[in-house]
């Protein structure tokens, strides 16, 4: 081992070191709590967790906490279970009118807030309006308003039919009317299973058994969130510290005394987003958008069938991965129609001659004198997107298309989408999503779109599914709309996308600790494993 190697192994324990005792030290009414930090399963009723970063839009519901996983302090109306079935959580019972137009919601009425103020239709009127008044990632613009019935029942009323209102219901944690400010998302107050003790910004969140929720108990009375870098949540794992961690694939491979590797199949995908147009300049912003190459349907097709997605998950993701082919695969609304036979150079090589597209003598396709050249951009700061960038160009200088990696910040990022190909991260249980990045309506709308893909036969079908009137209904709309036969918003269709590989999503957990059946996991913001936190138990 080198001194580096030395120094930079010390550095990770002093800071393990450091956390765990401010977690041990620091005052608060969390010390009140029983807190055997050993492995003894008959004497625990704590956990320790190091699941990644704080939340950017620290715990508001409003501002979209809770959409990638459970919202820990805040119920919502309803939920899906592990096979996306619906579950009354909040909700007792809703219906639809004739219409589907309309959707009254009845609520229990033995819910309280951890304050103890009863949970009322006002509070969740009350928390709709202002998700919908603070245009937060959670799209409410087809919500018309929200009419308070009585105590415990409420109206929604929509401008147009959508089934996928449904899932806006369970993505909505409820907020309290009465306790609500712009400072809420530092001081939450809800009526799920846990509340929030003390939050340490940068080092600990910790938080306690709600003794007013109106849940199944945990036993877990106590759970402190440790906010570490990768490699100082693995070491505090290694040390004992930790009960569950979250890795990166390079940690999988080594083992842990007492803790179990588990991995979970996920949406979170990365792809490439191509310019869908030809280059031009847009008349109200004033940007670049579209790109010359990218705007072939030719190169966009040859670059997903010559990709080896297997070849990027073992060399990128130690094997921890599965190749991805929309932004939706295995979950309700995929279309397993659009899988399609990768790492196939000879079909890709025909697409392109066919187009008009041959080798130079630098072995590079061209075509009326355009080189098949481009740059990937990816965030400097992220290593998974910049291995994907690399190895990507490395296969594709071998098949004949010349692709230059660079990194660049988000900021920087965000003014080049429109004309530059970027590789982005999706993945939600939220169909809506496809409408982002693929209807028309939102082209050019930040990140949703920016490649101005336009489809009009996959508008109509996208418009269809967000307007049905059932989600079995809804999900076969979703699905003409990744491909029909004919067209469709996948690689069979316009491939406005090259759609890489979905993640793992990695945990090394305390083996006497079972954490029950999960779901396909959404993308890695919001501490997707939390999800149904509050069924854990230790194994008998």
């Amino acid at each position: 081992m080198n001194n580096y190697s030395k120094i930079r192994g010390l550095f990770i324990i002093l800071i393990v070191i450091f956390t765990m005792f401010v977690v041990a030290c620091t005052p608060s009414e969390a010390d009140t709590i029983n807190d055997n930090s050993n492995t003894n399963k008959d004497n625990k009723n704590s956990l320790i967790l190091a699941l990644g970063t704080e939340p950017e839009e620290q715990f508001d519901p409003t501002l979209g906490w809770g959409r990638y996983g459970s919202p820990l302090f805040q119920s919502t109306l309803i939920t899906f279970d592990q096979q996306f079935d619906v579950k009354y959580d909040l909700a007792t019972h809703y219906e639809t009118d004739d219409k589907h137009l309309e959707w009254t919601v009845e609520i229990r009425d033995d819910a309280y807030f951890s304050n103890g103020e009863l949970v009322t239709a006002e509070d969740v009127a009350f928390t709709y309006e202002t998700a919908k008044n603070n245009q937060s990632i959670i799209d409410l613009q087809n919500l018309e308003e929200v009419e308070v019935t009585d105590l415990h029942t409420v109206t929604f009323k929509l401008k147009k039919p959508q089934s996928a209102f449904i899932y806006l219901l369970a993505m909505l944690g409820i907020v309290p009317k009465d306790e609500y400010s712009e400072s809420y998302g530092e001081n939450p107050i809800g009526s799920g299973p846990y509340q929030l003790v003390q939050w340490d910004k940068g080092q600990q969140l910790i938080v306690k058994a709600n003794p007013h929720y109106y849940g199944e108990k945990s036993p877990f009375e106590k759970l402190t969130f440790l906010f570490l870098e990768e490699d100082a949540a693995f070491a505090a794992a290694k040390a004992g510290e930790v009960d569950v961690v979250a890795i990166p694939p390079q940690f999988a491979r080594e083992e842990i005394s007492n803790m179990t590797l588990h991995t979970f199949d996920s949406v979170d995908n990365r792809g490439i987003m191509f310019p869908y147009i030809k280059r031009e300049v847009d008349n109200e912003t004033g940007l670049e958008i579209g790109h010359d190459v990218t705007a072939d349907i030719a190169i966009r097709k040859a670059i997903n069938l010559a990709i080896d997605r297997e070849q990027l998950i073992e060399d990128v993701l130690e094997g921890y991965g599965t190749p991805a082919y929309t932004v939706a695969d295995k979950l309700p609304w995929w279309n397993e129609e659009t899988v399609f036979e990768d790492g196939n150079t000879d079909e890709a090589d025909q697409i392109l001659t066919e187009a008009g597209w041959t080798k130079d003598e630098t072995g590079i396709y061209v075509k009326n004198g355009l080189r098949a050249s481009f740059p990937l951009v990816y965030p400097a700061n992220d290593q998974t997107r910049q291995s994907l960038a690399i190895i990507v160009s490395q296969m594709m200088k071998e098949f004949g298309i010349e692709i230059e990696p660079v990194g660049k910040s988000w900021s920087d990022i965000s003014d080049i989408m429109f004309s530059t190909p970027i590789i982005m991260g999706w993945g939600s249980h939220d169909p809506l999503e496809m409408y982002y990045i693929y209807h028309s309506e939102n082209i050019g709308d930040g990140y949703h779109n920016a490649n101005y893909y336009k489809n009009e036969i996959v508008d109509e079908y996208i418009t269809e599914a967000l307007f049905s009137v059932t989600e079995e209904e809804a999900n076969e709309w979703w699905k003409k709309a990744q491909w029909d036969g004919t067209t469709g918003l996948s690689v069979k269709g316009d491939a406005p996308w090259a759609w890489l590989i979905n993640l793992q999503h990695l945990y090394y957990i305390n083996e006497n600790l079972d954490i029950g059946e999960q779901k396909i996991q959404p993308h890695g913001h919001g501490w997707p494993i939390t999800e149904f936190i509050a069924n854990w138990q230790w194994k008998e």
